[in-house]
């Protein structure tokens, strides 16, 4: 692949720990072997913007022609040194046809002559699967150019703390943004015992329950409530559709309050999954703003903090009496903590495979993952992208499996023997 003289790299959507070491490690081994590496600021939002007559990109400014000491040292760092946004030029695009319609394409058209016009003659994606699904645009895209037309090829690197990645075992920065919540969560409890009170404890992880159950189990929480354990509760009408009932869920936390209270365990932390909020009735999603992606903000619910205040409604109601709960989201802090060893690891992996499959094994729409004890290998974008709908499917956690099965067994319904247990505290 001796065609391949100029590699660009970007980072986009969330940060997450790790980030730099994959950057880092992609870099090298093209710096290495003699390639120049491009690292484009702030994901597609400049490639984006491109226009030869009238937004040109500008070294230094859009982009940075990576040196060697640019990537030296930087692998445990925190953040993402290139930046990154949630810019999403194949926002137009809902179907296969788009792919044919030039108003449609014309962002996508842009990063393409953008990536021409530098030279560049491979990209290394690195993102979500949002990311993903530009990165398989692009790539479509190209496959609907004109004979002879200049190839960019493309490569796409797994990036989610959340963990819900299809092709991947795990997703580097999951294992430190865990650890970091848990941690959070544990002295939370401590809070709690020592107030005879409750916390909510909200996590992220948008669509699946991978944080939410990692910490629980990592942290102790006393009940889990994610994304795979909502349909029992999704009672609400909503046109052919069912819909959450949050009050449902608060029901189901106060439960576990009053399971614990019987055994004199008057305090406790329960942890939710920030995806619930996907699945409310519109009415309670009114006037939440959205992302470039279409997806609601979020950090901006505090789902946290609403349930928590349903929770306290409910236990009174049902006991007469008043209990404190607060509500705390957790995610933000953790997307940009000290990398734990292994997500340093894996992330260098795979960076190294960016390399290795555009270079040694020649590929072109291929998504880098890691096997076992990280060994390489690389997944078609055909096998992670649905072609008539052009998205990709979330890896949920399977209901009685042994991950599951782990976290309902360690759930803290049990008193701890030997300690002491404060009563109730008046409210």
């Amino acid at each position: 692949m001796s065609e391949i003289k100029r590699v660009g790299i970007l980072f986009s959507g969330g940060p997450a720990p790790g980030a730099n070491a994959v950057i880092a490690a992609a870099a090298v081994s093209f710096l290495e072997h003699g390639r120049e590496v491009i690292g484009f600021f702030h994901g597609y939002s400049h490639l984006e913007q491109y226009s030869p007559g009238n937004f040109q990109l500008l070294p230094d400014v859009h982009y940075r022609l990576l040196q060697d000491t640019d990537v030296r040292n930087v692998r445990n760092e925190r953040g993402v040194f290139i930046g990154t946004a949630r810019a999403n030029p194949g926002s137009a695009i809902k179907k296969p046809a788009d792919l044919d319609d030039p108003k449609k394409t014309a962002k996508l058209r842009a990063v393409y002559d953008a990536l021409v016009a530098l030279g560049v003659d491979a990209l290394v994606s690195i993102g979500g699967d949002d990311t993903l699904k530009t990165a398989n645009f692009l790539y479509e895209f190209q496959q609907r150019l004109p004979a002879g037309s200049p190839r960019v090829r493309v490569v796409h690197l797994p990036k989610t703390i959340d963990n819900d990645y299809r092709g991947i075992d795990f997703t580097f920065g999951f294992f430190t943004a865990v650890d970091f919540m848990a941690k959070e969560l544990q002295n939370l409890r401590a809070d709690a015992r020592a107030t005879g009170s409750w916390f909510i404890v909200e996590t992220m992880g948008r669509k699946a329950g991978w944080l939410a159950y990692g910490v629980s189990i990592a942290g102790e929480a006393d009940i889990c409530v994610a994304v795979e354990d909502a349909l029992p509760m999704m009672t609400i009408p909503q046109g052919d559709e069912r819909k959450l009932d949050i009050m449902a869920v608060a029901d189901h936390i106060v439960d576990a309050m009053l399971a614990r209270e019987k055994r004199g365990e008057h305090y406790g932390a329960a942890v939710i999954a920030e995806g619930l909020a996907e699945l409310l009735p519109d009415d309670k999603l009114a006037g939440v703003d959205r992302d470039a992606h279409g997806h609601i903000s979020l950090g901006k619910m505090d789902l946290g903090k609403f349930v928590a205040e349903l929770v306290q409604q409910r236990y009174k109601a049902r006991t007469g009496k008043s209990k404190k709960a607060t509500g705390v989201q957790l995610g933000y802090e953790s997307r940009c903590a000290p990398p734990h060893a292994f997500d340093v690891m894996l992330g260098s992996q795979l960076g190294i495979g960016a390399y290795r499959g555009l270079v040694e094994q020649g590929l072109d729409g291929h998504m880098v993952s890691t096997r076992g004890q990280l060994e390489l290998c690389w997944v078609p974008f055909a096998e992670l992208v649905n072609p008539e709908t052009l998205t990709t499917e979330v890896r949920f956690i399977e209901l009685g499996s042994d991950f599951h099965q782990l976290a309902r067994f360690l759930e803290r319904r049990t008193s701890t023997a030997g300690t002491i247990n404060p009563g109730p505290v008046a409210k």
